[in-house]
């Protein structure tokens, strides 16, 4: 399969990276040229022709008239693409291509579901085939760029991720015994990274900040904090003052209420021994009285 061919059937948004640079150089124009018509850093160009980064509507826009291509031409087609195979609405996909790749530290907090950084091919294809009209096709291509995610994790200098989850998560079953044993062990294996930190709120805590929705805090190199929360299938990505204020708040609240990190992994441990116990779904209360102490 030739190049053009590959990034045409697999990635639109290698796809534009290529066809940008094509008709940079066709033009004799520089990355630094591009940039300065687009308001944006030359890394910010390389980024685009290297696939690494969505383009902006206004930025596919530009690129036409740059290039002589017309109202609505062929960069704003190129992108419209990119969005069409987008494996979530536009406002997770600016958190998932912008924000989440450049952030230094991140914060969040999941009343339900595995985080999405955390989570196995197996038990995001369970998730994902949950949606009535999902066709396989669909549902691959949005458990394979929730696998791209996880290159944060291994770049050189990975963000510190501070993950905090209800013990309900590693107890709700999703999909069969083998995808959730499969999803602990993983787990129990990445949190032993330096940059990973992971406590659980146990099952028999209130955590009444908690109960609206989970959210993500990503500290910028800048400094911005930016939030992205979801709740009932509508999200938000903001760096409004007033909503991060109230996230962090919420925060520190759920965090007074989670496990230490030692007891947590302890727990993670002690619900995957559970499950590899079990040849059906896991039917355990949480037990009475948890270790207050151990909370921080």
């Amino acid at each position: 399969m030739s190049d053009e061919a590959y990034c045409d059937q697999e990635s639109p948004r290698l796809r534009f990276g290529v066809e940008l640079r094509r008709f940079r150089e066709e033009a004799e124009l520089s990355q630094a040229a591009i940039a300065a018509r687009l308001k944006v850093t030359q890394t910010h160009v390389s980024r685009l022709e290297m696939g690494k980064r969505t383009p902006q509507l206004s930025q596919a826009e530009t690129l036409d008239r740059v290039f002589g291509l017309g109202e609505r031409g062929y960069f704003v087609k190129l992108r419209e693409r990119i969005t069409e195979r987008a494996a979530g609405p536009g406002w997770y996909m600016r958190w998932v291509e912008e924000i989440e790749p450049e952030a230094v530290v991140l914060r969040s907090w999941d009343p339900l579901l595995v985080p999405g950084l955390l989570q196995t091919p197996a038990y995001a294809r369970c998730l994902f085939s949950a949606a009535p009209d999902a066709t396989p096709d669909e549902i691959e291509s949005r458990v394979q760029a929730r696998m791209r995610r996880k290159m944060i994790l291994d770049r050189e200098r990975p963000p510190v991720i501070w993950i905090t989850i209800d013990e309900w998560v590693l107890r709700r079953p999703i999909g069969d015994v083998a995808v959730m044993r499969e999803q602990l062990d993983y787990i129990l294996e990445v949190v032993q990274r330096h940059n990973m930190n992971i406590q659980v709120v146990p099952g028999d805590a209130p955590c009444l900040a908690g109960l609206s929705s989970g959210f993500v805090l990503a500290q910028l190199p800048d400094r911005r904090m930016i939030v992205s929360v979801e709740s009932a299938g509508r999200g938000e990505v903001s760096a409004d003052h007033e909503l991060v204020a109230r996230l962090w708040g919420y925060y520190d609240k759920i965090r007074s209420e989670a496990c230490s990190a030692r007891t947590s992994l302890k727990m993670i441990k002690d619900v995957r021994n559970l499950w590899n116990a079990t040849s059906g779904a896991l039917i355990c209360p949480i037990p009475n009285g948890a270790d207050q102490a151990g909370r921080a």
